[in-house]
């Protein structure tokens, strides 16, 4: 029998589904959470959990997958099964920027709601096997498309008007000037938001490198990534990571 960590902040659901996979006799829910940050507490507090089973939207601060995402930087490949009504793009872009690479299922809840369906899903995670709903990946494919052509739009409007002017050449007191920052400070707390968002800050080691390939991206309007070697690589239409060719006078 598994020991399964329920996190549901809707109380009626939570119930039945306390019910419905105790009476499996597959499943123990040995403790449940209404939020990511109780159920980061729960697993830190010794509690024997062998799965955890998931909402994506939750009450607390973070969702679903980023309390997933704490909890296996304590308890790596913790399995996890998410589910969720929701069809937010920015639920699709926390799953995406999570890392997450087995021990999981990522499922609609209205699909997988009934106890017979989440057990398979269930033993299938902490197994190390994946599963993904057709549904959920096709919308997670078409946020990483959107993005990779889009990377303003991962961007909040003050960081846009930052990385258009570092584009343009302007130093880090000159951007504070036009946009009215006594502190030049800012707008390197404001470069750095910019780097995560474009996964600049993993595989750039110096600012100087990932203010180059900041200005880029933003000349070109496509997410680029560069590897160790410092090829660059653009998404194509097939959603493949191919070598990007600058263009050249």
């Amino acid at each position: 029998m598994l020991n399964m960590l329920l996190v549901e902040d809707n109380p009626r659901l939570q119930e039945g589904l306390i019910a419905g996979l105790d009476a499996t006799a597959k499943v123990k829910v040995i403790k449940a959470a209404t939020t990511g940050e109780i159920a980061l507490e729960i697993c830190l507090s010794g509690a024997e959990i062998d799965v955890i089973l998931m909402d994506v939207a939750l009450a607390g601060e973070i969702n679903g997958i980023e309390a997933a995402v704490q909890i296996r930087r304590e308890f790596p490949r913790m399995p996890v099964v998410f589910y969720s009504i929701q069809d937010d793009d920015a639920y699709y872009r926390a799953f995406l920027r999570s890392g997450i690479l087995s021990h999981y299922a990522y499922v609609r809840k209205s699909n997988y709601l009934l106890p017979e369906m989440i057990i398979p899903l269930l033993e299938d995670a902490v197994a190390g096997r994946n599963f993904v709903d057709l549904e959920i990946e096709a919308r997670v494919q078409e946020v990483r498309l959107k993005d990779e052509n889009a990377p303003m739009d991962l961007l909040e409007p003050n960081e846009r008007a930052v990385a258009n002017m570092l584009a343009a050449g302007l130093t880090n007191e000159q951007i504070a000037a036009r946009l009215g920052f006594r502190d030049k400070r800012t707008i390197s707390r404001t470069n750095g938001q910019i780097y995560a968002a474009w996964g600049l800050v993993d595989s750039a080691t110096d600012e100087k490198i990932a203010r180059t390939r900041a200005a880029l991206i933003v000349t070109t309007g496509r997410l680029l990534h560069w590897d160790a070697d410092g090829i660059a690589y653009v998404m194509d239409e097939r959603g493949e990571w191919v070598a990007w060719e600058a263009e050249m006078p």
